[in-house]
């Protein structure tokens, strides 16, 4: 399906995180979403898991954090920062699409900077909406998309509702299929 970045490009982008992260720690960012304790969230195209890392303290140790990518790099980074920080609550997931989660699984996706480079992003969507438990929450920011691009393009296979946007996110309900 899509294709993982060469890389020097992941590199070159973990490297950049550090310093966003640093000036713009992503805890702010999900302080939008509404984590609690003991939640299941999918962290889909986590990149070197900045956002995956911050969910997992949130979440503690009765929740866990699912950090899916398609590079290599990215799961191994995840991977060793999750050890590092004895960090036991994150499961590394490599994958272009499919995430292997149960049906009704995960509370809350963060799908941060990821949406404008996916091939098939309805397939991604509707793997998204399989995977969420029926009151779960996509949690969506692609700053390379206008807000009624996104607006039209995440409710647009009718999977999903807008809720309230947030300052720097924006938030949709899992709409039922019966």
């Amino acid at each position: 399906m899509d294709k993982a970045m060469a890389d020097f490009g992941f590199k070159a982008m973990s490297f950049f995180f550090r310093f966003r992260d640093f000036y713009q720690p992503r805890g702010k960012v999900l302080a939008e979403v509404k984590l609690e304790t003991g939640f299941n969230i999918l962290d889909y195209g986590c990149g070197p898991g900045s956002y995956t890392v911050a969910a997992a303290k949130v979440v503690g140790e009765t929740g866990m954090v699912y950090a899916l990518d398609i590079h290599p790099l990215a799961v191994k980074q995840v991977q060793k920062t999750a050890a590092r920080k004895r960090l036991t609550n994150i499961e590394t997931i490599l994958s272009d699409c499919a995430t292997g989660l149960p049906d009704e699984s995960i509370d809350i996706v963060l799908l941060y900077d990821t949406f404008h480079k996916l091939s098939q992003p309805d397939k991604v969507l509707a793997e998204l909406h399989r995977v969420l438990k029926p009151n779960g929450t996509l949690s969506f920011s692609d700053h390379h998309l206008k807000e009624n691009e996104v607006i039209s393009r995440i409710t647009g296979e009718g999977l999903f509702k807008p809720l309230p946007k947030g300052k720097r996110v924006y938030n949709f309900a899992r709409v039922h299929r019966g």
